[in-house]
């Protein structure tokens, strides 16, 4: 099902008849500047700003969360545009059965998924944090919480792009869409669903679960286990889902979404109990560690110094010594000569 990009939207259930109609486009420069795109943008940065205020609580530099994005946003769009081909390989397939390369690639033409995003960018992560030597999972728990601003404020993207709406609903926080000049259809808001459930977890791990870390890692397993956790249900209001291939569970096709959701969130939550267990104190953290090195090279610096002063203090009394020594027996000679003088 899908609803025209230039009819109005509204809410009747809580507004009434009014409406608003934006153009999904904000510029129409060559393919289009889509506030979809800006939308992602907007996430993107304040995302990365947020991180990077973020990452010394968890023993990471600044500048390493730049450099990390670098190499992770490009990888990312491929992964997520590569996700949603494979799923829906027929649309990009020719009348010879071979791939078109060139609709393949066209993302400006729509079509990208963010769990394809997320395993690219979590692949990156692994390599990049070997790479720098620093915590794999300390590097996640600061992207964890770019990732739910990031997603918060990307949703909207499909607001002005008419999309990722659910199924039809007499709720009264229903959203109306045309699908033609003359007929509509009053759906949920999915978009909003899942845009306030990524705002909602964002909080809670950032005034909460953050601060009651044990190990490095909890801030990821936490996001994990709560975006599954809300896309699978969201998943299974939503239209346009992509499907494993032609599979089928209990009769009904199975939603690939769906099933990663289930698997992450068992996998996050069984993570996030062993190792609360494991770690019943934070002692461990990246950062902590760090700060016990850093401490530890202090101490010994000190007490390098501490030596060589001492050891210039002994070295200035040994130098009073010989002149007191020398000054003698320069005073010695002296005498000796006014004696033979008769002095």
């Amino acid at each position: 099902m899908h609803a025209l990009q230039n009819m109005p939207i509204s809410f009747p259930g809580l507004f009434g008849d009014w409406s608003i109609n934006p153009d999904p486009k904000l510029l129409d420069i060559g393919n289009g500047v889509y506030w979809y795109g800006v939308l992602i943008s907007l996430g993107v940065i304040l995302a990365l700003l947020f991180c990077a205020k973020q990452a010394p609580k968890y023993g990471i530099k600044e500048d390493t969360i730049y450099e990390f994005v670098i190499w992770a946003l490009p990888f990312s769009l491929i992964g997520a545009r590569l996700y949603y081909v494979i799923f829906y390989l027929d649309l990009y397939l020719d009348g010879n059965g071979a791939l078109d390369w060139g609709k393949a690639i066209a993302i400006w033409d729509g079509g990208a998924a963010i769990y394809g995003g997320i395993i690219a960018a979590v692949i990156v992560l692994v390599i990049f944090a070997k790479a720098k030597k620093i915590s794999i999972g300390a590097l996640m728990d600061v992207g964890a919480m770019g990732l739910f601003i990031g997603q918060a404020i990307g949703r909207w993207g499909n607001f002005f792009n008419r999309e990722a709406f659910g199924a039809e609903t007499t709720l009264p926080w229903r959203m109306r869409l045309w699908t033609s000049a003359t007929e509509y259809i009053e759906v949920h808001p999915t978009f909003l669903y899942e845009s306030l459930w990524n705002l909602l977890g964002f909080l809670i791990l950032w005034r909460l679960v953050s601060k009651l870390r044990r190990f490095d890692g909890e801030n990821a397993c936490f996001y994990f286990a709560w975006y599954a956790f809300g896309r699978f249900w969201i998943e299974g209001l939503r239209t346009d889902s992509l499907y494993l291939f032609d599979w089928t569970w209990f009769g009904q096709p199975i939603r690939v979404s769906q099933l990663l959701s289930l698997v992450l969130f068992i996998v996050a939550v069984t993570v996030l109990i062993v190792m609360r267990r494991k770690h019943p104190s934070p002692e461990n953290l990246f950062v902590n560690r760090q700060a016990r090195a850093a401490a530890a090279a202090r101490e010994a610096a000190d007490l390098e110094e501490q030596e060589r002063l001492e050891e210039a203090e002994i070295s200035g009394t040994d130098l009073d010594a010989m002149a007191g020594t020398f000054q003698q027996e320069v005073q010695a000679i002296q005498d000796e000569e006014r004696e033979k003088r008769g002095e």
